[in-house]
């Protein structure tokens, strides 16, 4: 059993799979979106969406309670270790207008959908790839074995190449990739779902807190 295993390791022939797959891979979707990717592998394993959603909703609670004890101006002050989070609240408390803090809000979250998105892009590339280049390589193993069909020696490799560059697809594209953007997609769904409610739950206090400032504008104006 140990040697067939160590029969489906070639280092030259894996290299070359993998060297064609990131050129495809760098050519659909860009240097930069492929470089993202790579780096979403860090919080793949140790990202936890309902931790941080949990840990939203108190921040949440504290910057509720400071809106109304000290005004939207001290809502920055709660700290908080999410950037996302720490970002609206630093907004809420410089924005002047409910609306303009709409604004930001929606398009924060549609930015960060496009980055989750264009990740989950690379790794179906990934995934897309990989058996393409794997029956590449094996249309080029069996041209080399019809070709040297009168040598038996160089049937060998020929084959080898065939059923690995096969072999390296699937496992590719199935057993990394596939999962890797399934499971990123899932992240990203759950990390969006909380930042908008986060950001709904904001504009709620800003609106709050902003509605006796705008009633007595309007009494001034008329």
């Amino acid at each position: 059993m140990i040697a067939i295993f160590s029969h489906l390791f070639d280092p030259l022939t894996l290299a070359a799979m993998l060297g064609g797959i990131g050129l495809v891979t760098l050519f659909q979707n860009g240097a930069g979106a492929s470089a993202r990717a790579i780096a979403a592998l860090r919080p793949l394993l140790g990202a936890d969406p309902l931790r941080d959603r949990d840990a939203a909703r108190a921040a949440m609670l504290k910057i509720d309670q400071v809106a109304q004890l000290r005004g939207l101006a001290c809502t920055d002050r709660v700290k908080t270790a999410n950037p996302f989070l720490a970002e609206a609240a630093r907004k809420l408390a410089n924005c002047d207008r409910t609306e303009a803090f709409a604004l930001w809000a929606a398009q924060a979250v549609a930015d960060r959908a496009e980055r989750h998105g264009a990740v989950h892009k690379v790794w179906l590339s990934i995934a897309d790839a990989a058996p393409a280049l794997g029956m590449a390589g094996t249309i080029i193993g069996l041209v080399g074995m019809f070709a040297a069909m009168d040598d038996p020696a160089a049937l060998g490799p020929s084959m080898a190449l065939a059923l690995l560059t096969t072999f390296y697809g699937v496992v590719i594209a199935n057993l990394i990739a596939a999962p890797i953007a399934a499971r990123l997609a899932d992240l990203s769904g759950r990390e969006l779902a909380w930042q908008c409610e986060a950001a709904d739950r904001m504009l709620a206090i800003a609106r709050r807190e902003n509605a006796p400032l705008r009633r007595a504008s309007m009494r001034e104006v008329a």
